[in-house]
């Protein structure tokens, strides 16, 4: 696995996914070393990184982290009783030398007691109810404005889709957002959740909680990114082979950088003449059934839009840092990078596969 999904799976808590062969005891180091990392403390890693639950940059991620830490703190509360009522128990009446062995008098039944441990943690489970509760209707009831944002994000095996209705711009596995830091003129975004295969979860952990996306149904969610900066996610339920490479990157930006990116989006495909020959054989092949590049004969859709492939970081949802040379050997063999993905080899002569990706670097 590579070192930028290797990562991103290590901070998503999945070490067992990194080889199959992980032991027990090569666990914690590992983990030590993902929390420490080479050049920050274990406080960086928890509060500042970019994928931290510890971290909230957006409404709805506040929101659950403030339930979460009130959950936290009763939680260690019950602990902490528990444990030194235990502990009391243990130093208090241990046997001693010089102690006979008849049993201690027997006492049956305390109403005082009974009552205490069953009313208690009644009432406990009854206010994080209540909270829980609160926070899932703020969040789920929250009004959308008419200035917000409206995405389509569709799970596929093993990529993401993200449509921009409003705009007519169709991209893959990195979503650029508004940032929101005008409190009277909120500009949140909201996200409809729909599966083109099995299901899927999206979750942005500093962004906001997850979300099942299920063939058949629609369900939605909304961000509101507060700072500017990339985001990490990942798909958090188990669809497949390649689940964990099937990452996501949340791009938020200003909103004159948000509006210079769409605009570039809605421009068509470029049409260098100097790398029609890559265009002729991309157009001759199987390529075409799968994607999509505007301005072309190419109408696929079961594959991501390629359009302006050279405008993102990486390829195969993070897998690959988007480059002319992990182009090449993508090309060449997908299955090479990312075992079980839906894009074949294509069997391509080396000249082939030169003209191709010579084409494709042009698509900013």
């Amino acid at each position: 696995m590579n070192s930028l999904a290797t990562e991103s799976v290590r901070s998503f808590g999945f070490p067992s996914l990194i080889s199959p062969r992980l032991h027990i005891h090569m666990l914690i180091p590992m983990l030590s070393e993902a929390l420490r990392g080479p050049d920050s403390s274990l406080f960086d890693r928890l509060f500042t990184s970019p994928d931290s639950i510890f971290a909230p940059r957006s409404a709805p991620a506040h929101e659950i982290f403030q339930l979460s830490m009130f959950v936290l703190i009763v939680t260690a509360a019950i602990f902490v009783t528990v444990a030194g009522l235990l502990l009391h128990v243990i130093l208090r009446y241990r046997q001693r030398p010089g102690d006979d062995n008849h049993e201690p008098p027997q006492i049956y039944g305390s109403n005082q007691i009974e009552l205490a441990w069953t009313v208690i943690p009644i009432l406990i489970v009854f206010v994080l109810f209540l909270t829980s509760v609160r926070v899932i209707f703020s969040i789920q009831n929250a009004p959308e404005p008419k200035q917000a944002l409206d995405v389509t994000v569709v799970g596929h095996q093993w990529w993401w889709e993200f449509r921009y209705p409003k705009y007519g711009i169709v991209t893959a596995n990195e979503l650029h957002v508004p940032v929101s830091n005008d409190p009277n003129q909120p500009m949140p975004t909201y996200l409809k959740l729909v599966s083109a295969d099995v299901d899927h979860s999206f979750w942005v952990p500093r962004l906001a909680g997850k979300t099942d996306l299920m063939a058949g149904q629609v369900n939605d969610m909304w961000i509101q990114p507060e700072a500017t900066g990339i985001y990490y996610g990942q798909c958090a339920q188990f669809c497949g082979l390649e689940h964990a490479r099937m990452l996501i990157r949340v791009y938020a930006q200003t909103p004159a950088d948000f509006q210079k990116w769409v605009a570039n989006q809605e421009k068509p495909g470029v049409q260098d003449p100097s790398v029609a020959a890559g265009r002729a054989v991309f157009e001759h092949n199987a390529c075409i059934s799968c994607h999509t590049i505007k301005g072309t004969v190419a109408g696929g859709r079961f594959g991501p839009d390629l359009t302006h492939l050279m405008s993102r970081d990486t390829i195969a949802a993070g897998t690959l840092p988007n480059t002319r040379a992990n182009l090449e050997k993508w090309v060449k063999d997908p299955d090479l990078y990312k075992p079980g993905c839906k894009m074949p080899a294509m069997k391509l002569s080396d000249q082939d596969v030169d003209h191709i990706v010579s084409y494709l670097v042009t698509l900013h």
